[in-house]
């Protein structure tokens, strides 16, 4: 049955027949129509609105992140585009099902130069050159199956960022539009019997095989554990893919411990993973012809290409948790059990525990985190320092709880992104980590914070400095340093300005009980942290094993 509506219209009502609830935005006279649309749309949708184009993107990556579903958000075109380019990017390196709503300049003038607003040389283009898809919808009545694809492309394969954009006229015009049903969601590619079987080969002649999981393997913790228990593996992780496996399960071992396991491990089983922990930190690995110089690989990836980029003794097209449960029953036939295999990795979570203790204050800070936060809070780091700490101190319990840039490593994303994880899941404990560099880039959001009284509790680590970039400076030029050092203003008194709840701590003693009352209030909370970057010890060496 057709409707009239207006392009604005379609592609909000076309996104929403996807399950959409939540929609991040900040409005633009280009999306007027969209905004509306919104507004007419009542309780069906909620919208964020954010104070910079930036925090709306990145909201929307936290919300995919933390939930799985698509993370929905709309901006205006160009500049407002480009603004996030940044979260964008970060999509693609987590791989995250994000869709940006956006416009362009009028139909009449697309491609034509003559300055109009917002203009961009080619927009879908300048998109459609660093995220996974991007289209246009040219009518109103074509919103719905252009919002299809995108939808189709942004979940399909390996999840990532999609955009779909409208004129700036075509969205204000209206027309009899057609809502088709929605499409089945994609399916995952047949797995191959015979590289199951080659992998299979690989298990029988291995004795201490380890588990790598990526964000890929998210959604396959059942199936990646009952590998990992025929196998006796350790599964490990870097970033997307902790929490597949729970850290405080004896075959769930940190980044660290893993370190002290890897000399002696003679196959490698990626899930999910590009392997960057194995083949770009921990050097020495790689071969000119892009496979690894170390033990045997077996890669399970849903995306083919991934398996040129680094390329496997064995690759497995297939879903995580489809090629996991079909690598598990063969292993179960062809697989002999190591003795003493447990108790090895017992040993080097130990041994590792031992030796990131040296990681102060961050890791005090971080057990305590851990000590107050439930199993299933969600936790995003920024870059900084106690952030990278994180990466091997902080231990993950369940998945879709700990929340990076993933390779991006940008700077300042994680407060925008934290709004957006706990957006997703009001009921669960969040908490935001970051320092007082990153956090000015998105500080404009308290003001989101406090509007929809999103109860997020931010952790500001204040040293009064872009640590890492001084401690470089110090080690690398002499002791010669520019642009590092930061003013100190009060970041508790300044969120109590916007009505976000400001405490402050300067031990892990004190910052205990105000965690534990601020993730009890469920309110917007900042708790600033004071720390002297000179009595903190770098977590460098336990990332990158032979950095100092």
């Amino acid at each position: 049955m057709s409707e009239r509506m207006t392009g604005g219209d379609a592609m909000v009502q076309a996104v929403l027949r996807h399950g959409v609830n939540t929609v991040f935005g900040l409005p633009g006279v280009q999306t007027y129509p969209i905004m509306d649309a919104l507004q007419r749309a009542g309780n069906r949708v909620r919208l964020i609105n954010s104070r910079h184009e930036q925090g709306s993107a990145y909201m929307a990556y936290g919300y995919a992140k933390a939930s799985g579903r698509p993370g929905v958000y709309t901006v205006v075109p160009g500049p407002g585009v480009l603004n996030t380019g940044a979260a964008l990017c970060t999509a693609v390196a987590g791989s995250a099902p994000v869709m940006c709503l956006t416009g362009d300049v009028p139909s009449d003038f697309l491609g034509k130069g003559r300055g109009h607003l917002h203009e961009l040389p080619d927009q879908l283009a300048t998109l459609r050159s660093f995220i996974k898809w991007a289209g246009r919808a040219e009518r109103p009545q074509d919103a719905p199956s252009v919002i299809d694809e995108g939808f189709r492309q942004m979940l399909s394969g390996k999840p990532g960022p999609v955009a779909v954009e409208m004129c700036w006229d075509t969205m204000a015009a209206s027309a009899l539009v057609t809502m088709p049903d929605v499409p089945e969601n994609p399916v995952g590619p047949e797995i191959d019997l015979d590289a199951i079987a080659a992998a299979g080969k690989l298990l029988a002649g291995a004795k201490r095989p380890m588990i790598m999981c990526g964000g890929g393997a998210q959604h396959a913790s059942l199936e990646v554990l009952a590998l990992a228990e025929i196998l006796d593996a350790p599964v490990t992780a870097l970033r997307s893919g902790r929490g597949v496996v729970p850290e405080d399960h004896e075959l769930g071992v940190s980044s660290a411990a893993a370190w002290e396991l890897w000399p002696d491990t003679d196959l490698l089983i990626g899930i999910g993973s590009r392997c960057e922990l194995q083949y770009l930190r921990w050097t020495g690995m790689m071969r000119a012809d892009d496979r690894p110089a170390g033990p045997k690989l077996i890669r399970i990836e849903i995306d083919p290409v991934e398996l040129l980029r680094l390329k496997p003794d064995v690759g497995i097209v297939a879903d995580s948790a489809d090629g996991a449960r079909a690598l598990a029953e063969t292993a179960a036939k062809s697989f002999s059990r190591t003795s003493n295999a447990r108790a090895r990795i017992g040993e080097a979570k130990a041994i590792a525990r031992a030796k990131v203790e040296s990681i102060q204050p961050h890791v005090a800070y971080l057990d305590t985190i851990r000590e107050v936060l439930p199993r299933d809070g969600v936790f995003v780091k920024d870059i900084c320092q106690t952030g990278f700490a994180s990466y091997f101190a902080y231990p993950v319990y369940q998945p879709r709880t700990y929340i990076t840039s993933g390779y991006q490593g940008n700077l300042g994303f994680a407060f925008p992104t934290a709004l957006g994880a706990k957006v997703a899941n009001p009921d669960k404990a969040a908490v935001a980590v970051v320092g007082d560099g990153g956090f000015c880039f998105a500080l404009q959001e308290l003001a989101t914070m406090a509007q929809h009284q999103i109860g997020l509790t931010v952790i500001l680590f204040n040293n009064g400095a872009l640590g890492n970039v001084k401690r470089d400076q110090q080690m690398r030029f002499a002791g010669r340093t520019i642009a590092s050092d930061l003013p100190s203003p009060s970041y508790a008194a300044l969120a109590e300005t916007f009505g976000v709840a400001g405490f402050r701590a300067d031990s892990p003693a004190s910052l205990k009980p105000v965690l534990e009352k601020a993730l009890a209030d469920n309110q917007p909370a900042l708790i600033e942290v004071t720390l002297d970057l000179k009595d903190e010890v770098s977590p460098w060496s336990h990332i990158i094993p032979d950095r100092a």
